[in-house]
């Protein structure tokens, strides 16, 4: 740990004046004198005072959460160095600032912020990683707009005011602290409000041994620390929004490659297709689900709720079916006709076309919905069921469904030899070198009664526009996205050129949610209104 702080260890006491220590702070104020500071309140900023978005989990694997957040793999330096990113929180910087970014603050550490500056002998510090062209002066504005007010607001400059470069943002904030208390030697305590473990411990330690080499060679003397562990409070951005800020980190890492060639490929998003459906809105999942007879005995706990689509068909879909059903996007209307359950463990609904006479394709005999699992119940046993209940005519309804995906993204290096279909598989060894037609001729099931007229689809609904501008955006997103730790989580700059080969390879059980977000596209075509 020497190393981290060793610098400033034996240097003289000037060099360590209040002049100084201004010079690491983006506000111009003056700071307070020595003689009147007592206690050192220090604030980092993400997830510790502001709620700040992370990648969504449910739009990306896990890989590629680790790629973001992996400083050398992008030109710009990915999410954590891209401030079109933090920008982009609810409904963009411009609405935001009028709005104080309600909602997007931890409200407890924002009190406590307002508290230090009205101790009179304390010294109100926000302190955080990120670097300080890149966002000093959005951070300054949303402080303002909140209402904070800071002795400090300190962000990681090019080389410290003494010309020393960072290893991290650890040694960074360590070399921070030592400057803090060899300036305000008067101090007795020091306060840290931090939300990652790993900092958490990082600056126990240094503090820790800060005080020992006080016992040994003093040059002011021990001082009271205690670090603060603030639980986690990250939030997502909204889903259209994210991807296409991620798009557009991507079109100007792909732009600097060509003006400067380097050892880094270039990047495009693709997706990974787990299948295609007719796809079922909010309020008749809500409809279905009651018609599920789940027994009283049965848990809660030992279900999982389905009633969100009717399978067309299992991994991307091939043109010939997709022409079948009219496109991505494309509206149907459904009548539920009966209900049945297999093996105490499958609960569906058989439905059929309004009107009966519409053409449709799907990947069971029967149209059917699958309800609710018991765990260790597979979708796919509800085409075992032969038997249905049919469902009184006077309780039957009617409920819209639109052609859609459920996929999840992934970030990859370009591929020129790779077609469009071959993209849609994560793992290569997946692809086929014949086309998806041929694959679904050999695999097809037998379909009975199919009318083969267009009529009764409402159009494909493809979106031709480009990246979503603000008006696009639905609302703030999730709210209890997943904290710093997951997913091979790396914060800021102190990572490693190799932070995304440790992120966890969860991607393919991560999917879109039940809304779908309506929006722009990526530069490879993909289609971003059919996720879901």
């Amino acid at each position: 740990m020497a190393s981290a702080y060793s610098a400033y260890h034996g240097a003289k006491s000037s060099q360590f004046t209040v002049t100084a220590l201004g010079r690491w702070s983006i506000l111009t104020k003056q700071l307070p004198a020595v003689d009147k500071i007592r206690v050192l309140h220090v604030y980092d900023f993400d997830n510790t005072l502001f709620r700040t978005p992370m990648p969504n989990p449910t739009l990306w694997t896990g890989p590629t959460i680790g790629l973001l957040a992996t400083q050398e793999a992008f030109s710009n330096g990915g999410w954590w160095h891209d401030n079109r990113i933090l920008a982009a929180t609810g409904e963009g910087a411009e609405k935001e600032e009028e709005r104080a970014w309600e909602g997007w603050w931890n409200e407890k550490v924002a009190d406590l912020v307002k508290l230090s500056t009205k101790q009179p002998d304390a010294l109100c510090v926000l302190l955080t990683g990120r670097s300080e062209h890149g966002f000093g002066e959005l951070i300054k504005k949303m402080v303002t707009s909140k209402g904070l007010e800071f002795d400090m607001v300190s962000l990681k400059p090019r080389v410290s005011p003494s010309n020393q470069t960072f290893q991290n943002t650890m040694h960074f904030k360590q070399l921070f602290f030592e400057a803090l208390m060899e300036t305000y030697q008067q101090a007795s305590e020091i306060k840290v409000y931090e939300d990652r473990p790993r900092h958490t411990k990082g600056f126990r330690d240094f503090f820790a041994e800060y005080n020992r080499r006080q016992t040994e060679a003093p040059t002011r003397g021990p001082i009271t620390a205690d670090v603060v562990q603030v639980v986690d409070s990250s939030t997502l951005l909204d889903p259209v929004v994210e991807v296409a800020e991620v798009q557009h980190m991507i079109n100007q890492h792909n732009a600097t490659l060509t003006k400067e060639p380097s050892s880094k490929s270039k990047l495009m998003i693709k997706k990974t297709v787990f299948f295609t459906s007719y796809m079922i809105g909010a309020d008749d999942i809500k409809k279905l689900l009651k018609l599920a007879k789940i027994p009283a005995g049965v848990s809660n706990n030992d279900l999982k709720f389905h009633a969100n689509n009717i399978l067309i068909c299992p991994r991307p879909c091939p043109t010939s079916i997709l022409e079948k059903v009219g496109g991505m996007g494309s509206k149907m209307l459904w009548e539920v006709t009966g209900t049945a359950c297999f093996d105490n463990s499958v609960w569906a609904a058989c439905v059929r076309p309004v009107p009966h006479t519409a053409k449709f394709h799907t990947d069971n005999p029967i149209p059917l919905v699958v309800l609710a699992l018991r765990k260790g119940a597979r979708p796919m046993d509800a085409g075992k069921i032969t038997a249905w209940q049919p469902v009184p005519v006077e309780e039957r309804f009617s409920f819209e469904t639109t052609v859609g995906e459920k996929v999840i993204l992934r970030i990859e290096a370009e591929d020129p030899k790779e077609d469009e279909y071959q993209s849609l598989f994560a793992n290569k060894s997946h692809k086929r070198k014949h086309n998806a037609d041929e694959e679904w001729a050999a695999r097809s099931v037998q379909y009975t009664g199919r009318n083969e007229t267009r009529g009764f689809h409402s159009g494909r609904g493809r979106n031709k526009g480009g990246n979503p501008s603000r008006s696009h955006r639905a609302s703030r997103g999730g709210r209890g996205g997943r904290g710093r730790g997951g997913h091979g989580y790396r914060s800021l700059d102190d990572v490693d050129p190799k932070g995304h080969q440790a992120a966890n390879d969860a991607g393919a059980s991560s999917s879109f949610g039940r809304g779908r977000p309506m929006g722009g596209q990526p530069s490879n075509g993909s289609d971003l209104q059919s996720y879901y």
